[in-house]
Formats: C-alpha cells, sequence, structure tokens
C-alpha cells in the first residue's frame, strides 16, 4: 500500500495499481480510505451485562489486598455466598478478572535463578516416596521410599530402595552406593534440610547428626550444603526427576504384569535395571562427566549407627521400638548392634553372630517385634500353653499356613490340646529343617478339612535325627594284609 501512495504522488490510479501490482478496484478503495482494514474494525462490546461490576472492586479486590494468597475459587465461593443470584456460569470470568488484576497489581513472586553446572561440579541426593505404585513382595505392600542420587551436569544417576523414612544411616548407604557405582565423587554434595531425619531428636542428637553428614562428605573430599527447609525448587535438578523416574517405573510394573516380586533383591534389581537403561541414555556426558570427579578414596566409611544392648530374660532385646528374638544362650549379655536400613548385624565383643532383619514401629507408636521361632521353640516345649497369649504370636509364625492352622486347631480343639499341637508342629519344622514343605503339608490337610496328625507329620518328615541306625563294621582279616605286601614284593623283584 505505501508503494502505491507513493506512485500516485506522479501517476493516475490505474497506472500506479499497475506498477504496484494491486487490483484497480483495491487501489480505488485505498484511494477512498488508505487505513488498513485491522483500523477500520470497530472494539467489540459487551453481549451482556458485566455481571461482577457491582462486586469485583467493592468487593473482591479488597480480598485480594488483605489475603494476597487466596485462591480465586475461595473468592468465587464467598461471593456465591453473599450473592446467591450470580449463579456458578460466572467462576471462569471471576478468575480470568482475578489473574489480569494480579498481573498489574499483584505483590512480587519469587524468581527461580536458572545455573550454570560444571562437570564434576554438583551431585545431589533426596528422598521420594513409592507408595503410589503400591509395590508388593511375596503379597505384602511395601513400604518404602527411593533414595536418588544425581550428578548435575551429566544426569548420572542412582537409585536405592529405602526401607525405612529419611534416616542419616539410609542417606550414608545411598550415596556411597552411588559413589563407588560411579567411580568418582563431584565436589559439592546438595541433599534437603533432612527434616525427617531431625525429627524427634533432642540437641545433642541433632548435633551429633550433622557431624556425621561433615564427616561422611569430608570421607569423599566433598563439601556438604543443603537447601533450605521447604525450597524444593533449591534441589531442583533432582526433584523435577522425581516424578520422570516414577512414571518409568509404574510404566515398566504394567509391561511387567504385575507388581508383585518375590523378594526384596528382586525389586532392587528391577529398580537398577530401569536406572541403568535411564544412565545409557545420558552415557556421552557420564563419561565426559568422570574425568572431572575426585578420585574415591580406598574403602568406604560406616554406613551405620553401632548401638550397645543388652539381652533381656525374655530371649531378645528392644531397640527403636522393635523387639528382636536372639538366641537364649545371650540372655544377660552386652550386644554390638551395628543398625542398617534394612538389617541389624549382631555381635558380642568384636565376633559377629548373626544379622536380622529390621523391623518398624506402628505408626501408631505400638511396638513391633521381629522373632525367630527358632530362638525360643525349645522353651515353648516346656510351655505350650505360653503360645495362646503370647505378645508376638503372630510374628512367631513363619509362614501363613502356620498361622492358620493354629486358628483352626483353636476352633475344633481345647486350648491345651492347640497349643501343644501347635508348638510340636513348629519343632519339626525347626529339627527337620523343612519349614516350607511342611506348610505345604499343612495346607493340603486344611483344605481336606481335616486336622494335622502329628505321628503321620513325623512318619511323612522322616528320618527322625534322634533315631540313629545301626552300623555293622565287619573288620578285614590280618592275614589279607600279609598278602598284598607279599605281592608287592613279587613284583618289585620281577
Amino acid at each position: 500500500m505505501r508503494l502505491f501512495m507513493k506512485l500516485r504522488q506522479n501517476h493516475s490510479v490505474t497506472v500506479a495499481a499497475a506498477k504496484a501490482e494491486i487490483g484497480r478496484t483495491t487501489a480505488f478503495r485505498i484511494e477512498k480510505d488508505p487505513r488498513l482494514p485491522s483500523q477500520k474494525t470497530k472494539p467489540r462490546e459487551r453481549r451482556r451485562p458485566d455481571p461482577l461490576a457491582h462486586i469485583f472492586d467493592a468487593e473482591i479486590v479488597p480480598l485480594l489486598q488483605a489475603a494476597p494468597g487466596i485462591r480465586a475459587v475461595a473468592i468465587f465461593e464467598e461471593m456465591l455466598r453473599r450473592h446467591p443470584e450470580l449463579g456458578d456460569g460466572i467462576r471462569r470470568t471471576m478468575e480470568r478478572r482475578i489473574r489480569s488484576w494480579r498481573a498489574v497489581h499483584g505483590a512480587e513472586q519469587e524468581v527461580i535463578f536458572r545455573q550454570v553446572h560444571e562437570p564434576g561440579r554438583l551431585g545431589l541426593s533426596d528422598f521420594t516416596n513409592m507408595d503410589s505404585l503400591e509395590v508388593t513382595i511375596a503379597g505384602q505392600l511395601l513400604d518404602h521410599l527411593l533414595y536418588h542420587f544425581r550428578l548435575a551436569y551429566s544426569g548420572f544417576e542412582h537409585g536405592h530402595v529405602i526401607l525405612g523414612g529419611e534416616s542419616f544411616v539410609a542417606l550414608a548407604e545411598g550415596l556411597q552406593n552411588a559413589l563407588w557405582s560411579l567411580g568418582g565423587a563431584p565436589h559439592d554434595h546438595r541433599s534437603d534440610s533432612l527434616s525427617a531425619a531431625f525429627r524427634n531428636l533432642t540437641a545433642d542428637e541433632q548435633e551429633d547428626l550433622t557431624l556425621r553428614y561433615e564427616e561422611l562428605c569430608a570421607h569423599y573430599h566433598m563439601k556438604p550444603t543443603r537447601n533450605n527447609k521447604g525450597i524444593a525448587h533449591e534441589n531442583g535438578s533432582i526433584e523435577s526427576v522425581h516424578g520422570h523416574i516414577k512414571a518409568e517405573i509404574r510404566d515398566a510394573l504394567l509391561m511387567r504384569g504385575s507388581n508383585d516380586f518375590d523378594d526384596l533383591a528382586a525389586y532392587r534389581a528391577f529398580i537398577d535395571e530401569i536406572v541403568s537403561r535411564r544412565n545409557a541414555h545420558n552415557l556421552k556426558r557420564i563419561e565426559a562427566e568422570r574425568p572431572h570427579l575426585q578420585d574415591l578414596p580406598q574403602r568406604r566409611t560406616t554406613d551405620f549407627e553401632e548401638v550397645v544392648v543388652r539381652v533381656m530374660r525374655t530371649g531378645g532385646f528392644s531397640l527403636r521400638k522393635v523387639f528382636y528374638s536372639v538366641p537364649s544362650r545371650l540372655i544377660g549379655h552386652r550386644l554390638r548392634v551395628r543398625l542398617f536400613d534394612d538389617r541389624l548385624d549382631v555381635f558380642v565383643g568384636g565376633t559377629y553372630l548373626m544379622t536380622l532383619s529390621r523391623g518398624r514401629g506402628h505408626p501408631d507408636g505400638r511396638h513391633s517385634q521381629v522373632v525367630n521361632y527358632r530362638h525360643v521353640i525349645h522353651s515353648l516345649r516346656q510351655k505350650p500353653m505360653a503360645l495362646l497369649r503370647l505378645v508376638y504370636r503372630d510374628q512367631l509364625f513363619p509362614r501363613l499356613e502356620y498361622r492358620q492352622t493354629f486358628e483352626v486347631l483353636l476352633e475344633r480343639l481345647t486350648d491345651k490340646q492347640a497349643c501343644k499341637t501347635m508348638v510340636e508342629i513348629l519343632a519339626l519344622a525347626h529339627e527337620r529343617t523343612c519349614e516350607r514343605e511342611l506348610a505345604e503339608q499343612l495346607a493340603r490337610t486344611l483344605d481336606a478339612g481335616e486336622l494335622p496328625d502329628m505321628a503321620e507329620l513325623r512318619k511323612h518328615f522322616a528320618p527322625d535325627p534322634t533315631a540313629l541306625p545301626v552300623v555293622s563294621v565287619h573288620l578285614a582279616p590280618l592275614s589279607g594284609y600279609e598278602v598284598l605286601v607279599s605281592a608287592d614284593q613279587v613284583g618289585e623283584r620281577a
């Protein structure tokens, strides 16, 4: 249009249109009114009255000024209570109007500053809850977290299944597994505030936990840092990845067709495979970052808490609201216990004794029990009626079939007979080392509507180790040795 108007100064409309390569009709229209079509369009006027005209400035704006963080939906519901005639149809109108008002008059918001990450500089640790995946181990729901480590530059990741809550032990074990898997350590390590680990601790215990965290980082020559409590985006290089890795695990479970695993080791291997696939996508960046990492020390440092306990007359010890059974020969002894996230290593003096599965107290504060029936069966045979109201009776049974058997025995026999029979069944499982096979036999017996017969069970799982076979030994006569010696002498002469 500019070219046409310039040519029009020296030429007629027809000639200027031809030179500007526009139509003759268009040229006459421009000659008559040179404005653009967009300039001729009148702003669209309201098609209906503004439903908020009488309340927005008078009622809504004062609410926004008095409570800047209030949600638009809360204001909408309040306006409906004050003015029922407005109706639900104005919700979107009100939300758009509030959003526009806040863009002009709202408070300043926090700004997130994106950072440039140097190779080998920063590693991050965090925990994420995995309950939404509903993973089960042998049919039992697994209450667990995932410890997640990530390098900010290359995106290297490591995941470790945590059975308890956020704790220093979980952090130490997961972090060291990640560093030794990586083959190096970053210069800085950032974690969250570990508020869950500090909960319910005294001031001295909190100071001790802080010191241990600093010593852990010092062992790997890393500078320890923490993001501020409640400011998740300060750990954004790993927080934002939590959703991605959980979505990938969820997809893998759906493709697998089951959320159930035979044991914890199988589930951990499943997680390791997924994390390995994610690392394979960033392999080039990971290999480029490895030369910038610090060398690892010669050995790992401690990733456990060490406590001393005394074995009580009840055949075990209590630790962190959990009762653990041990062999009765240890009653009265002081034991040194190394407390890991998923296990307890038990020592007497400097001698290793055993490893126990770690238990957790109930959320409502009740104590829990980790009991091995083999530790108490010899005493229970002398006092079978103790089984009837035993505090840890349900935990005593090694498998579901044993508990179901005891329930049926209580229904169909006297308490004394039921307890005596059940104790003998447990003793049989212990003495003949047939816990699984005996459980299967008990299940078949119950399905048939019958009760266990101890004589038949002992016969089925023979031989009885107390019934030793008679062995007859026939000694060879000494004259036989003389024949052998004579034959050797003849051979030498030949």
